[in-house]
């Protein structure tokens, strides 16, 4: 899906959804710390149910649809159509507040790595008793965020802090279009 069908799949009807990506006056971290908040409560209420996978695929998918949601507003609002480098801008974001703590390894047109040395977003999950779904609340995003964006984009990970790793190790990979149906096929 690239950014006009994602559009499209959000926008319902007319084609066009009119939310901003994100509030201005927000940080990412604090919009998922919301989040959390309510999702805690129906996933308690799916433990208490006595259905503990049920509770964790619920909010799997749940977060899933939301952050393809959301990252095709993104690429939506994108001027100029989406690219690596606007990917790029837009990660911005979720560093805010000192949220994560990166070091890039690697940053060329078609690719960007890094390892996330500190993670806000897992400590926050931790310090709110959200522990064990934390990489449902937040490290899944990574991937499925993409999906959203620009089907051209390959995320891949080993390992995240979230799941006790000394830290994450992120790489996007932004494929041509003729990348893109080869490894489609």
């Amino acid at each position: 899906m690239n950014a006009k069908d994602t559009n499209r799949a959000v926008g319902g009807e007319s084609g066009t959804d009119t939310r901003p990506a994100h509030p201005a006056n927000l940080s990412m971290l604090e919009k998922r710390r919301i989040e959390a908040e309510i999702l805690k409560h129906v996933y308690d209420v799916l433990k208490e149910r006595g259905d503990m996978a049920l509770a964790q695929d619920t909010i799997r998918e749940s977060v899933r649809r939301s952050s393809i949601e959301q990252a095709g507003r993104f690429a939506a609002q994108t001027a100029g159509g989406t690219s690596l480098d606007s990917f790029v801008e837009a990660t911005k974001l979720w560093e805010k507040e000192d949220a994560l703590r990166i070091r890039v390894k690697e940053r060329t047109e078609t690719t960007y790595v890094f390892d996330v040395e500190r993670c806000r977003y897992a400590e926050m999950y931790k310090e709110m008793g959200l522990g064990e779904i934390g990489h449902l609340l937040s490290c899944q995003r990574d991937a499925t965020f993409c999906q959203g964006y620009d089907s051209r984009l390959k995320f891949t990970r080993s390992q995240t802090i979230m799941q006790g790793a000394s830290h994450c190790d992120f790489r996007y990979d932004f494929l041509s279009d003729a990348e893109k149906t080869q490894a489609d096929d």
